[in-house]
């Protein structure tokens, strides 16, 4: 784990608030998992009378992929006008009502999809602005780790919905249960992320950027449980950096979006999102029944069952990536070497598939080793483009534009998980088992414009980023640390446990 400095309260709070947002990582993984199965239920079927599988199966994702682009690239106003903590509330709130649409005995696959897509704009705000939120108040010494968290809890909802389909399916055929249960839990971790921030400060960032500094400080000093002169020379770095954006770009924000560094740094985020898709591995995520019938035949529950071992491992592997190599693996080398071998694995998978016999009901040896190699994939991608983009797509701007920043780059992800999802069905149809040539060329393709393009930016803090990405804002961080300025107008010379008893709900 990463050496976090601070008291014991401090470090508690900093790990329980990352992981705790972060549960908004877990409802995506969650409705990623529960499609897959739902659409090989026949109570799915009977109850909406349909008979096109292969157009339901793509319009069924891509829908709500559709609602979460819009969102996430709108909600940058949003959240820069209300905070962080509100926004994510509001977008929880507007989730669980998508969820009762969908979850209601319409027997209309139309009021299905309408609830599809507003759960998608909940969704896609709520993954748009909890990482920007957990950067903004992260210790820089785990803020790999905790950014991270996203793709952990998506890996814990993947795995819990697998296990949820497959209990169904052996226990409630035929029921409308069958169907509703693994939906209509989607309420209970939406509803607890919503009530749960109540009790959570408001980022230090963003109130410091609102030039509320005494409410800032006393953010920073609650989630730090410490006043002493590490706080207070953080709190000065994040006060000067901010000022020295304000600065650089003489107050007009949309202008900083232009200059070479941001431009720069835009591009990295979208094209991380992109590549994170183009692996193949969320593809696998929703389509995970289908591609492994592909591999061990016609049966339903055997596929059901292998899809939540293969939700099992994506859970454990990122989990170990986390906590034991997240703060000691550079960002950069971590991510074009997994694509390469990534994508050595998905030739292996499609060599072996075309040139062994096809399994129908019975389980084969080359059946056996393409889901083998198909797991070593994933655990791969666990330990790389699965968590590496969410920390490093909010960490890279600067305070001022890290919303429109973080909103752009997370709406990029949605934009290409509503293409995959679209395509993935058709292309499974029309290409089976070849499907893993495509996206092994997408993997070496990603492995080469790492190594040319992306920074490191391991153990740095959010200022010294403008020093990485040579901006007109770069200052010298250090002498800023160990020179100190003062924490606010305000707060020198005040009591610091009248401080720490600010109202930090509002």
């Amino acid at each position: 784990m990463g050496r976090l400095k601070g008291t014991r309260l401090g470090a508690f709070r900093a790990y329980f608030f990352g992981f705790f947002v972060c549960t908004a990582g877990f409802l995506f993984g969650y409705d990623t998992g529960i499609v897959g199965g739902i659409l090989e239920f026949d109570s799915y079927r009977n109850d909406f009378r349909y008979t096109d599988k292969t157009t339901v199966n793509a319009v069924m994702v891509s829908l709500q992929n559709v609602g979460a682009f819009i969102a996430a690239l709108a909600i940058f106003p949003v959240s820069d006008r209300l905070g962080r903590k509100k926004t994510v509330q509001i977008a929880m709130s507007v989730f669980c009502c998508g969820v009762i649409l969908q979850v209601v005995p319409s027997h209309s696959l139309v009021c299905f999809y309408i609830g599809r897509v507003i759960s998608g704009f909940g969704l896609g705000a709520g993954t748009a602005v909890v990482p920007t939120y957990n950067a903004e108040m992260a210790p820089k010494e785990i803020r790999g780790m905790l950014g991270s968290g996203v793709q952990w809890l998506f890996a814990l909802g993947v795995m819990i919905s697998y296990w949820i389909d497959y209990a169904v399916q052996r226990t409630l055929p035929g029921q409308s249960k069958q169907w509703q249960i693994p939906v209509g839990l989607q309420l209970v971790p939406a509803t607890v992320l919503a009530l749960g921030l109540f009790t959570q400060p408001e980022s230090v960032r963003w109130l410091a950027k609102k030039d509320r500094f005494d409410e800032a400080w006393a953010s920073l000093t609650w989630m730090r449980a410490d006043d002493g002169p590490e706080v207070r020379a953080e709190f000065a770095e994040i006060r000067a950096g901010i000022n020295e954006e304000i600065r650089a770009s003489e107050g007009l924000t949309k202008r900083e979006l232009l200059e070479p560094a941001n431009r720069y740094r835009l591009l990295l985020g979208v094209f991380l999102f992109c590549g994170q898709q183009c692996t193949g591995m969320t593809a696998l995520a929703y389509f995970g029944p289908q591609f492994f019938k592909l591999l061990v035949g016609n049966d339903s529950s055997r596929s059901l069952l292998i899809t939540g071992l293969f939700g099992a491992e994506k859970f454990i592997m990122v989990g170990i990536y986390i906590l034991f190599f997240s703060e000691k693996w550079g960002r950069k080398p971590t991510l074009w070497i997994s694509a390469i071998l990534m994508s050595i694995c998905f030739i292996i998978v499609a060599v072996v598939n075309n040139t062994t016999p096809k399994p129908q009901s019975e389980v084969t040896s080359s059946g056996i080793a393409t889901v083998a190699m198909i797991f070593l994939t994933n655990s791969i991608y666990q330990f790389s483009w699965g968590p590496v983009p969410w920390p490093y797509t909010t960490e890279i701007f600067p305070t001022r534009i890290r919303e429109i920043g973080s909103s752009v780059s997370v709406s990029t992800q949605w934009l290409f998980n509503f293409l995959f999802s679209l395509v993935t069905p058709y292309m499974q149809a029309s290409w089976g088992s070849y499907t893993f040539l495509f996206y092994a060329a997408l993997d070496i393709i990603m492995a080469i414009l790492v190594w040319f393009f992306v920074k490191e930016t391991k153990g740095r803090s959010l200022e010294e980023m403008e020093t990485i990405f040579h901006s007109k804002a770069a200052f010298d961080v250090e002498t800023v640390r160990h020179e100190g300025v003062p924490v606010s107008s305000s707060v020198e010379g005040i009591d610091v446990q009248h401080k720490k008893s600010h109202d930090l709900s509002e």
